[in-house]
């Protein structure tokens, strides 16, 4: 099964070219938040230096959120827009759920975070079973106090990835708290198609009409839109 993966959700982009769970090629640039303008440049060259077409592609994932409200509705639109009319299977995929499988070899237990600025983060737990992710609680925005306090009543070793990471440090004081190494707290859409794979063969999956974001908060200009008109005060 050839699978697409794509991930903007974040400050990188990230696009992998996978046969089942043989990444094929991939690519990640981390420049900025300029996914309008490399993410479909990348993925053509990916499949052009693979001599893959889109008509080669069996499964088209994407991440469908939480994240960046631009970043998100670029991967997902893009998607849409190259399965559009060709009946293949697409799949959403957690940003957070696919960022645990960038350390699927680590025994810790995982928290998956995503700077969702003001001291909040975007965040989920997840275990490493048999080389499984297991999740142990859905999406969610939490504070960073929020966090410490959730955290502080764990022993374990505590694995953070995730470009939230290092933000979150500072609210995590404990020993037994560290960052994942600098190469895997970036988005990596090789992840993304693992999970994807997981996905589909548990029969999640959708089609492009349907393929959509999921956000877990308003937008900033919905905020300031709601702020202005007294709602939600």
């Amino acid at each position: 099964m050839k699978i697409l993966a794509m991930d903007s959700s974040a400050g990188a982009a990230s696009v992998s070219l996978c046969d089942d769970e043989k990444q094929i090629a991939g690519m990640t640039l981390d420049n900025g938040n300029k996914h309008s303008e490399t993410l479909l440049p990348m993925t053509e060259d990916l499949l052009g230096h693979t001599g893959l077409s889109v008509d080669d592609i069996d499964l088209f994932a994407v991440t469908v959120g939480p994240g960046s409200f631009t970043g998100v509705r670029i991967g997902v639109s893009l998607v849409k827009g190259i399965a559009f009319g060709r009946g293949k299977p697409c799949v959403g995929v957690s940003s957070l759920e696919a960022l645990a499988y960038n350390v699927i070899g680590t025994d810790k237990l995982i928290c998956a975070l995503i700077d969702a600025r003001h001291d909040q983060f975007y965040n989920a737990m997840f275990r490493i079973e048999d080389r499984k992710v297991v999740r142990l609680c859905a999406d969610r925005l939490v504070t960073g106090d929020t966090l410490a306090e959730e955290l502080a009543k764990t022993d374990d070793a505590v694995c953070l990835v995730g470009d939230g990471a290092y933000a979150a440090k500072k609210f995590l004081p404990g020993e037994n708290i560290m960052p994942a190494q600098n190469c895997l707290l970036a988005e990596n859409a090789y992840s993304v198609a693992l999970a994807a794979k997981k996905l589909y063969e548990q029969g999640i999956y959708t089609d492009d009409r349907r393929l959509v974001p999921v956000y877990l908060r308003a937008s900033q200009a919905e905020r300031e839109r709601n702020k202005r008109l007294g709602i939600g005060n």
